[in-house]
Formats: structure tokens, C-alpha cells, sequence
């Protein structure tokens, strides 16, 4: 049954894939807006992300990163937990992938995501280049 839920989650990532390499976010106006940035005018840690993650598909890591590097420098660490379900899968067990799941971790990310939060909505140097360019 959870290989199935992956074989679908796969299917899914793949479509969605297809189309942020065909359509672009920051010209085509079916892609939701950002409920937060448009209630409170503050951008939140996802705030550009559909737009790097178009250019990420493209192969621009430096436009990405001017859309959401917070996006950019955690594709490393998702890509460690892809290696560490993957490895349980073959394996049955965590064994030296287990980092991820140590009581640290999610910790450590609430507080990066919450700093980024903060950081990229105060209005002065260098923080100003944390927010999404547009």
C-alpha cells in the first residue's frame, strides 16, 4: 500500500513538474497568489517559490535564488530525506540516514523557516534581497 501511495505521489510531482517548466508563475495568472502577501502586504517563507521553482526547472539557480533562496538552499536537505526514505524502502530500516529524524531537527528547520519569516520582511540592507524580486 505505500509503495502505492508513492507511485502516486510521484505521478503527481511529475505533472506538477510539467507544468511549472512549461507555464511561467510570474506571467501566467492561473497560479494562486499568496493568501498571506495579500492580506497582510508581508511576505511569507514561501512567498516566490512557485517563481524559483520555475527557474529552478530551467536550470537558473541564481534567478531561483532571487525568488526564494531559503527554497534553493533546502534542496539538499529534501533531497537527503528522498535518500533516506529510499534507503528505508531498500533496506527496511534508517540505519546511518537517520539524521533527519533526530528530536533536533525539526527544531532547527522551524527556527531557520521563522528567522528567514522575519528576516525578509525588514525593510533594509541586506535583508531587503531575502525578498522575492519582482
Amino acid at each position: 500500500m505505500k509503495l502505492t501511495g508513492n507511485i502516486i505521489a510521484l505521478i503527481v510531482l511529475s505533472i506538477a513538474a510539467v507544468i511549472y517548466f512549461i507555464f511561467n508563475p510570474a506571467v501566467a495568472s492561473f497560479f494562486p497568489n499568496c493568501p498571506f502577501y495579500s492580506l497582510t502586504g508581508y511576505y511569507c517563507p514561501g512567498c516566490g517559490s512557485q517563481r524559483a521553482i520555475h527557474q529552478l526547472l530551467h536550470g537558473d539557480i541564481i534567478a531561483a535564488s532571487g525568488y526564494n533562496v531559503l527554497l534553493v538552499l533546502s534542496l539538499p536537505v529534501l533531497a537527503y530525506a528522498a535518500a533516506a526514505n529510499i534507503y528505508k524502502m531498500v533496506n527496511g530500516n534508517y540505519g546511518r540516514w537517520d539524521l533527519i529524524y533526530k528530536p533536533w531537527f525539526p527544531k532547527t528547520v522551524l527556527v531557520v523557516v521563522l528567522s528567514f519569516w522575519l528576516l525578509r520582511n525588514l525593510p533594509f540592507y541586506p535583508f531587503t534581497i531575502l525578498a522575492p524580486h519582482t
